[in-house]
């Protein structure tokens, strides 16, 4: 199995920066692609950013320019710095890892507990 374990969420006044960060740990052989998804209140979760093992990152519109998402491969950690935060931008942020567990099995979906992000007007 695959624990994912997140931390960095809280409360943040607009225009304030943030950094969250997840911590996969476990059976991993190795992990495809990290990212970091988002769940506004009364709405369906919604992709932020992901990263891949190579480097490639992708990015909502709505975030673009804002949040820079980033991995240690090293350490099977991901990184979202977000920056310039908006109130739209509260939501509850999960961590989502594509990995494979050993050789041929895989990949499998893994997610965090989430974290809450608040940020006030």
């Amino acid at each position: 199995q695959v624990q994912l374990v997140e931390s960095g969420g809280g409360l943040v006044q607009a225009g304030g920066s943030l950094k969250l960060s997840c911590a996969a740990s476990g059976s991993i052989f190795s992990i495809n692609i990290m990212g970091w998804y988002r769940q506004p209140p009364g709405k369906q979760r919604e992709l932020v950013a992901t990263a891949t093992s190579g480097g490639t990152t992708t990015y909502a519109d709505s975030v673009k320019g804002r949040f820079t998402i980033s991995r240690d491969n090293a350490k099977n950690t991901v990184y979202l710095q977000m920056n310039s935060v908006k109130p739209e931008d509260t939501a509850v942020y999960y961590c989502n890892v594509i990995a494979l567990i050993s050789v041929g099995r895989g990949p499998y979906n893994y997610w965090g507990q989430g974290t809450q992000v608040t940020v006030s007007s």
